[in-house]
């Protein structure tokens, strides 16, 4: 059948389609009806779940901030009820709990969860930003590299290549080091990031 315009179009269609082929289609059709039911339907639990999540997403995070003792169990609680985009935000927040407690296994382990919780594209490239990042103060640089190797996109090209120049100069590699570093200036980067990738260039040459 063609595409309609409206619901009582629709219905009209359906009768009209089984006048004409019988009573054989009944269950087809009844089949039909309660998949476009059962679509509605799951498409309201999916609103209310998210909004549940919403919500419940705040409370664990606010209790994780203002440094309730509660706040990490809640939020480890979340995460492991929560397998989408919403779980991942969870996962990067406590992650940023254990970097600031210098608890950076913890953090590195918050940030693999985020990355199994997400396949959102704009998502991803920043939790392996902040995995490189980790894994630089951790000492663990080839590890950080093959990291930012899995970043894609050009809007993430120049902090992509600001923390590669990094991770080069830390492995004494001056020469890939400045050349990350001037790549990420003409990547698109903002006036403060090249500001930033300049003095560590001028660095490298004093």
């Amino acid at each position: 059948m063609e595409v309609y315009t409206t619901e009582n179009e629709q219905v009209n269609a359906v009768r009209h389609f089984f006048a004409e082929n019988g009573k054989a289609l009944a269950v087809g059709v009844v089949l039909g009806i309660g998949a476009l039911v059962g679509w509605r339907y799951w498409q309201g639990h999916q609103t209310e779940a998210l909004t549940e999540a919403s919500i419940s997403y705040q409370k664990a995070t606010d209790a994780l901030m203002a440094k309730k003792p509660e706040g990490v169990a809640a939020t480890e609680q979340f995460i492991q009820a929560n397998d989408n985009n919403y779980g991942a935000f969870a996962a990067l927040q406590l992650a940023q709990h254990f970097v600031d407690l210098k608890e950076y296994d913890k953090a590195s382990q918050q940030l693999a969860k985020a990355a199994g919780l997400t396949k959102d594209e704009n998502l991803l490239p920043l939790i392996s930003l902040r995995q490189a990042r980790l894994q630089l103060q951790q000492n663990n640089l080839d590890e950080a590299l093959k990291t930012l190797d899995g970043v894609k996109g050009e809007s993430w090209a120049a902090m992509s290549l600001d923390i590669r120049g990094d991770v080069l100069a830390r492995k004494g590699d001056l020469k890939g080091a400045r050349d990350a570093y001037s790549k990420g200036i003409d990547a698109k980067a903002s006036q403060a990031q090249q500001a930033l990738l300049r003095m560590k260039l001028n660095n490298l040459a004093s």
